[in-house]
Protein backbone atom coordinates (compact mmCIF):
# COMPACT_ATOMS: atom_id res chain seq x y z
CA UNK A 1 0.00 0.00 0.00
CA UNK A 2 1.63 3.42 -1.00
CA UNK A 3 1.56 6.58 1.08
CA UNK A 4 -1.55 8.38 -0.92
CA UNK A 5 -3.87 4.94 -0.55
CA UNK A 6 -2.60 4.60 3.19
CA UNK A 7 -3.51 8.32 4.10
CA UNK A 8 -7.23 7.68 2.52
CA UNK A 9 -7.87 4.77 4.21
CA UNK A 10 -7.01 6.18 7.51
CA UNK A 11 -9.49 9.01 6.20
CA UNK A 12 -12.11 6.71 5.63
CA UNK A 13 -11.64 5.20 9.16
CA UNK A 14 -12.24 8.19 10.46
CA UNK A 15 -15.79 7.82 8.94
CA UNK A 16 -16.61 4.49 9.51
CA UNK A 17 -16.00 4.95 13.29
CA UNK A 18 -18.35 8.46 13.21
CA UNK A 19 -20.95 5.67 11.50
CA UNK A 20 -20.44 3.53 14.27
CA UNK A 21 -20.43 5.57 17.06
CA UNK A 22 -24.01 7.44 15.66
CA UNK A 23 -26.19 4.79 14.29
CA UNK A 24 -29.23 6.06 15.57
CA UNK A 25 -29.50 8.78 13.50
CA UNK A 26 -29.43 9.74 10.31
CA UNK A 27 -25.59 11.30 9.11
CA UNK A 28 -25.16 13.33 6.03
CA UNK A 29 -22.68 12.89 3.21
CA UNK A 30 -21.96 16.79 4.05
CA UNK A 31 -21.31 15.69 7.92
CA UNK A 32 -18.91 12.92 7.21
CA UNK A 33 -17.06 14.19 4.37
CA UNK A 34 -15.88 16.91 6.97
CA UNK A 35 -15.20 14.09 9.70
CA UNK A 36 -12.76 12.96 7.02
CA UNK A 37 -11.49 16.40 5.72
CA UNK A 38 -12.65 15.58 1.89
CA UNK A 39 -14.85 17.99 -0.15
CA UNK A 40 -18.26 16.60 -0.02
CA UNK A 41 -18.30 17.08 -3.71
CA UNK A 42 -15.77 14.15 -4.08
CA UNK A 43 -16.38 12.55 -0.48
CA UNK A 44 -18.70 9.81 -1.67
CA UNK A 45 -17.35 8.72 -5.20
CA UNK A 46 -13.71 7.93 -2.81
CA UNK A 47 -15.95 6.21 0.00
CA UNK A 48 -17.24 4.01 -2.98
CA UNK A 49 -13.23 3.57 -4.27
CA UNK A 50 -12.15 2.94 -1.11
CA UNK A 51 -15.18 0.58 0.79
CA UNK A 52 -16.22 -1.22 -2.61
CA UNK A 53 -20.09 0.07 -1.62
CA UNK A 54 -22.11 3.16 -1.17
CA UNK A 55 -22.16 5.14 2.44
CA UNK A 56 -25.93 4.05 2.41
CA UNK A 57 -25.26 0.37 1.51
CA UNK A 58 -22.62 0.35 3.99
CA UNK A 59 -24.48 1.59 6.90
CA UNK A 60 -27.89 -0.25 5.98
CA UNK A 61 -25.60 -3.66 6.66
CA UNK A 62 -24.04 -1.92 9.79
CA UNK A 63 -27.94 -0.89 11.29
CA UNK A 64 -28.73 -4.25 10.29
CA UNK A 65 -26.17 -6.34 11.76
CA UNK A 66 -26.46 -4.41 15.03
CA UNK A 67 -30.37 -5.38 14.96
CA UNK A 68 -29.66 -9.24 14.84
CA UNK A 69 -27.37 -8.82 17.85
CA UNK A 70 -29.97 -6.82 19.91
CA UNK A 71 -32.60 -9.21 18.45
CA UNK A 72 -31.06 -12.80 19.22
CA UNK A 73 -29.44 -11.23 22.90
CA UNK A 74 -31.85 -9.08 24.42
CA UNK A 75 -35.58 -8.19 24.91
CA UNK A 76 -36.08 -5.00 24.14
CA UNK A 77 -38.62 -4.15 21.64
CA UNK A 78 -38.78 -4.06 18.16
CA UNK A 79 -39.88 -0.53 17.88
CA UNK A 80 -36.60 0.67 20.38
CA UNK A 81 -34.50 -1.25 18.27
CA UNK A 82 -35.50 0.21 15.82
CA UNK A 83 -34.90 3.44 17.28
CA UNK A 84 -31.58 2.69 18.41
CA UNK A 85 -30.47 1.42 15.14
CA UNK A 86 -31.56 4.25 12.78
CA UNK A 87 -34.73 3.36 11.22
CA UNK A 88 -37.39 5.57 11.19
CA UNK A 89 -40.12 2.83 12.15
CA UNK A 90 -40.56 -0.78 12.98
CA UNK A 91 -41.80 -1.45 9.53
CA UNK A 92 -38.75 -0.16 7.91
CA UNK A 93 -36.52 -1.95 10.01
CA UNK A 94 -38.28 -5.27 8.95
CA UNK A 95 -38.08 -4.65 5.49
CA UNK A 96 -34.17 -3.29 5.53
CA UNK A 97 -33.74 -6.86 7.84
CA UNK A 98 -35.42 -9.21 5.74
CA UNK A 99 -33.81 -7.21 2.67
CA UNK A 100 -30.83 -8.47 3.51
CA UNK A 101 -30.82 -11.67 5.57
CA UNK A 102 -33.89 -13.53 3.72
CA UNK A 103 -36.49 -13.94 7.49
CA UNK A 104 -38.05 -11.37 9.25
CA UNK A 105 -36.91 -10.19 12.64
CA UNK A 106 -39.71 -12.06 14.42
CA UNK A 107 -38.56 -15.34 12.77
CA UNK A 108 -34.69 -14.28 13.41
CA UNK A 109 -35.94 -13.53 16.58
CA UNK A 110 -37.23 -17.16 17.74
CA UNK A 111 -34.67 -18.78 16.29
CA UNK A 112 -34.33 -19.51 12.70
CA UNK A 113 -30.75 -19.24 12.01
CA UNK A 114 -30.16 -16.90 9.36
CA UNK A 115 -27.53 -19.89 7.70
CA UNK A 116 -30.87 -21.33 6.61
CA UNK A 117 -31.35 -18.25 4.05
CA UNK A 118 -29.60 -18.44 0.91
CA UNK A 119 -27.99 -15.28 1.89
CA UNK A 120 -26.37 -16.97 4.54
CA UNK A 121 -23.68 -19.07 2.22
CA UNK A 122 -21.65 -16.05 2.34
CA UNK A 123 -20.86 -15.61 5.71
CA UNK A 124 -18.39 -17.32 7.91
CA UNK A 125 -19.59 -20.79 8.88
CA UNK A 126 -19.11 -21.19 12.83
CA UNK A 127 -18.78 -24.32 13.17
CA UNK A 128 -15.04 -24.53 11.75
CA UNK A 129 -13.61 -25.21 15.11
CA UNK A 130 -14.83 -27.57 17.70
CA UNK A 131 -13.19 -28.82 20.99
CA UNK A 132 -14.82 -31.30 22.54
CA UNK A 133 -15.14 -30.71 26.39
CA UNK A 134 -17.38 -32.06 28.86
CA UNK A 135 -19.57 -29.38 31.39
CA UNK A 136 -17.22 -30.18 34.15
CA UNK A 137 -14.34 -29.89 32.09
CA UNK A 138 -15.51 -26.08 31.03
CA UNK A 139 -16.11 -24.68 33.97
CA UNK A 140 -12.47 -25.94 35.71
CA UNK A 141 -11.21 -24.94 32.93
CA UNK A 142 -12.99 -21.18 31.49
CA UNK A 143 -13.28 -19.56 34.88
CA UNK A 144 -15.23 -16.23 34.47
CA UNK A 145 -14.94 -13.37 36.07
CA UNK A 146 -16.26 -9.68 36.21
CA UNK A 147 -13.76 -6.78 35.51
CA UNK A 148 -14.18 -2.78 35.55
CA UNK A 149 -12.18 -1.70 32.91
CA UNK A 150 -11.39 2.00 32.89
CA UNK A 151 -11.52 4.23 29.76
CA UNK A 152 -8.37 4.94 27.76
CA UNK A 153 -7.04 5.38 24.37
CA UNK A 154 -6.17 2.78 22.31
CA UNK A 155 -4.08 2.70 18.76
CA UNK A 156 -5.64 0.41 16.03
CA UNK A 157 -4.98 -0.86 13.27
CA UNK A 158 -8.06 -2.09 11.15
CA UNK A 159 -8.04 -4.77 8.39
CA UNK A 160 -11.08 -6.51 6.48
CA UNK A 161 -11.62 -9.72 5.05
CA UNK A 162 -10.27 -10.56 8.76
CA UNK A 163 -10.61 -14.28 8.14
CA UNK A 164 -8.45 -14.31 4.98
CA UNK A 165 -5.48 -16.34 6.31
CA UNK A 166 -2.58 -14.21 7.38
CA UNK A 167 -4.76 -10.75 7.46
CA UNK A 168 -4.97 -10.19 11.35
CA UNK A 169 -1.93 -11.48 12.04
CA UNK A 170 0.02 -9.51 9.90
CA UNK A 171 -2.06 -6.73 11.70
CA UNK A 172 -0.62 -7.51 14.81
CA UNK A 173 2.96 -7.70 13.56
CA UNK A 174 2.28 -4.18 12.06
CA UNK A 175 1.06 -3.07 15.60
CA UNK A 176 4.00 -5.18 17.33
CA UNK A 177 6.65 -3.84 15.23
CA UNK A 178 5.78 -0.10 15.48
CA UNK A 179 4.89 -0.72 19.53
CA UNK A 180 8.39 -1.90 20.06
CA UNK A 181 9.70 1.42 18.06
CA UNK A 182 7.44 3.64 19.88
CA UNK A 183 8.36 1.96 23.07
CA UNK A 184 5.17 0.70 24.05
CA UNK A 185 5.55 -2.76 23.81
CA UNK A 186 5.46 -5.04 27.24
CA UNK A 187 4.31 -2.33 28.95
CA UNK A 188 0.80 -1.84 27.28
CA UNK A 189 -1.55 -4.08 26.43
CA UNK A 190 -2.45 -5.88 23.48
CA UNK A 191 -5.76 -6.83 22.31
CA UNK A 192 -7.78 -7.41 19.47
CA UNK A 193 -11.68 -6.49 18.60
CA UNK A 194 -14.59 -6.21 16.50
CA UNK A 195 -17.80 -4.45 15.92
CA UNK A 196 -18.92 -6.99 13.17
CA UNK A 197 -20.46 -10.39 13.97
CA UNK A 198 -19.71 -13.75 11.49
CA UNK A 199 -22.99 -15.11 12.00
CA UNK A 200 -24.38 -11.80 9.89
CA UNK A 201 -20.99 -10.12 7.91
CA UNK A 202 -19.99 -11.72 4.79
CA UNK A 203 -16.81 -12.60 5.45
CA UNK A 204 -15.22 -10.40 3.04
CA UNK A 205 -16.30 -7.29 4.50
CA UNK A 206 -15.75 -8.72 8.18
CA UNK A 207 -13.53 -6.23 9.64
CA UNK A 208 -10.57 -6.73 13.09
CA UNK A 209 -8.83 -4.58 14.95
CA UNK A 210 -5.70 -5.02 16.45
CA UNK A 211 -5.03 -2.33 19.31
CA UNK A 212 -3.09 -1.61 21.84
CA UNK A 213 -3.71 0.64 24.87
CA UNK A 214 -1.52 4.05 24.93
CA UNK A 215 -0.38 6.19 27.74
CA UNK A 216 -1.97 8.95 28.70
CA UNK A 217 -0.34 11.75 27.39
CA UNK A 218 1.58 9.57 24.52
CA UNK A 219 0.76 11.60 20.97
CA UNK A 220 0.78 9.30 18.00
CA UNK A 221 2.71 10.94 14.83
CA UNK A 222 0.66 11.55 11.61
CA UNK A 223 3.41 9.24 9.78
CA UNK A 224 2.21 6.55 12.30
CA UNK A 225 0.21 3.25 10.86
CA UNK A 226 -1.78 3.44 13.71
CA UNK A 227 -5.12 5.52 14.31
CA UNK A 228 -6.38 6.68 17.45
CA UNK A 229 -9.67 6.19 19.33
CA UNK A 230 -10.55 5.79 23.36
CA UNK A 231 -12.54 2.64 24.29
CA UNK A 232 -14.79 3.51 27.23
CA UNK A 233 -15.28 2.60 31.48
CA UNK A 234 -16.92 -0.67 30.60
CA UNK A 235 -17.39 -3.92 32.99
CA UNK A 236 -16.28 -7.44 30.90
CA UNK A 237 -17.13 -11.07 31.74
CA UNK A 238 -13.66 -12.74 31.24
CA UNK A 239 -11.83 -15.88 30.83
CA UNK A 240 -8.46 -17.17 29.86
CA UNK A 241 -7.80 -19.88 27.28
CA UNK A 242 -4.15 -21.07 26.60
CA UNK A 243 -4.34 -23.56 23.54
CA UNK A 244 -5.56 -23.89 19.74
CA UNK A 245 -8.60 -21.90 18.06
CA UNK A 246 -10.69 -25.34 19.10
CA UNK A 247 -10.39 -24.30 22.51
CA UNK A 248 -10.40 -20.16 22.05
CA UNK A 249 -14.01 -21.54 19.87
CA UNK A 250 -15.16 -23.43 23.66
CA UNK A 251 -14.06 -20.97 25.37
CA UNK A 252 -16.55 -18.66 23.38
CA UNK A 253 -19.12 -21.10 23.22
CA UNK A 254 -18.99 -21.48 27.45
CA UNK A 255 -19.21 -17.80 28.27
CA UNK A 256 -22.51 -17.60 25.95
CA UNK A 257 -23.70 -21.07 25.84
CA UNK A 258 -23.39 -21.91 29.49
CA UNK A 259 -22.23 -18.92 31.77
CA UNK A 260 -24.03 -15.94 30.50
CA UNK A 261 -27.37 -17.60 30.34
CA UNK A 262 -27.21 -18.80 34.24
CA UNK A 263 -25.43 -15.64 35.31
CA UNK A 264 -27.22 -12.03 36.66
CA UNK A 265 -25.55 -10.23 33.22
CA UNK A 266 -26.55 -9.43 30.24
CA UNK A 267 -24.60 -8.62 26.95
CA UNK A 268 -24.17 -5.02 26.02
CA UNK A 269 -23.98 -4.22 21.94
CA UNK A 270 -20.45 -3.25 22.11
CA UNK A 271 -17.72 -5.07 21.26
CA UNK A 272 -16.13 -7.63 23.11
CA UNK A 273 -11.79 -8.00 23.17
CA UNK A 274 -9.35 -11.04 22.93
CA UNK A 275 -6.56 -9.91 24.71
CA UNK A 276 -3.50 -11.23 24.79
CA UNK A 277 -1.05 -11.35 27.20
CA UNK A 278 3.14 -10.37 27.05
CA UNK A 279 5.85 -12.62 29.07
CA UNK A 280 9.35 -11.05 28.48
CA UNK A 281 8.91 -9.31 25.30
CA UNK A 282 7.07 -11.58 23.22
CA UNK A 283 3.30 -12.62 22.92
CA UNK A 284 2.17 -15.68 24.98
CA UNK A 285 -0.39 -18.34 23.27
CA UNK A 286 -2.73 -17.14 26.60
CA UNK A 287 -5.92 -14.99 25.43
CA UNK A 288 -8.28 -13.66 27.89
CA UNK A 289 -11.64 -13.38 25.84
CA UNK A 290 -13.66 -10.60 27.63
CA UNK A 291 -17.23 -9.42 26.70
CA UNK A 292 -18.83 -6.28 27.62
CA UNK A 293 -21.88 -6.89 30.29
CA UNK A 294 -23.97 -5.30 32.38
CA UNK A 295 -26.32 -6.27 35.63
CA UNK A 296 -30.22 -7.81 34.76
CA UNK A 297 -32.13 -5.13 35.34
CA UNK A 298 -34.99 -6.06 37.33
CA UNK A 299 -37.72 -6.02 34.60
CA UNK A 300 -35.60 -8.83 32.45
CA UNK A 301 -34.81 -10.89 35.66
CA UNK A 302 -38.50 -11.45 36.65
CA UNK A 303 -39.56 -12.53 33.00
CA UNK A 304 -39.06 -15.80 32.19
CA UNK A 305 -36.54 -16.44 29.00
CA UNK A 306 -36.02 -18.58 26.63
CA UNK A 307 -32.62 -19.42 25.57
CA UNK A 308 -33.03 -23.06 24.34
CA UNK A 309 -32.91 -21.59 20.44
CA UNK A 310 -29.88 -19.02 20.99
CA UNK A 311 -27.65 -21.71 21.78
CA UNK A 312 -27.41 -22.19 18.17
CA UNK A 313 -26.01 -18.95 18.04
CA UNK A 314 -21.93 -17.92 18.00
CA UNK A 315 -21.56 -14.22 18.49
CA UNK A 316 -17.68 -13.86 18.46
CA UNK A 317 -15.56 -12.63 21.35
CA UNK A 318 -13.38 -10.16 19.19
Amino acid sequence: MNRSTEIYRRRINLVIDHLNDHPDRSVSLEELASVAYFSPFHFHRIFVAMMGETVNTFTNSMRNEKTARLLRFSERSIADISSECGFSSSATLSRSFKQSFGISPDRYRKGEDIKNSKIRKDLQPVTDYHCNLKQKELEQRFLVQIKQLQERRIAYIRVTDAFKEGVVIAAFAKLIDWSKGAGLFGSERIFGMSKDDPEVTPKEKYRYEACITLPKNFKVGPDSPVQVTVLPACKYAFTTVSGDLSLVAAGINYLFDTWLINSDYECETQPGLEVFWIRRMYVTGAISICKLVSRLNKFITLRQRNYSNEKKVLLTIK
